[in-house]
């Protein structure tokens, strides 16, 4: 799940980048937050059963 989050997070950063040209700091906190929820599905690893 956090990983679809992080991956979704990327592909808008992408296309808000590259489509529209966006250079706001909003853009860019979208890939900060993307790369933490990345890093912590990273480092919790998958769902403990």
């Amino acid at each position: 799940m956090l990983l679809a989050i992080a991956a979704i997070l990327i592909l808008l950063w992408v296309f808000g980048f590259v489509v529209f040209h966006v250079s706001s700091a909003l853009i860019h906190v979208l890939l900060i937050i993307a790369l933490v929820v990345g890093l912590v599905h990273l480092f919790r690893g998958g769902r403990a059963t």
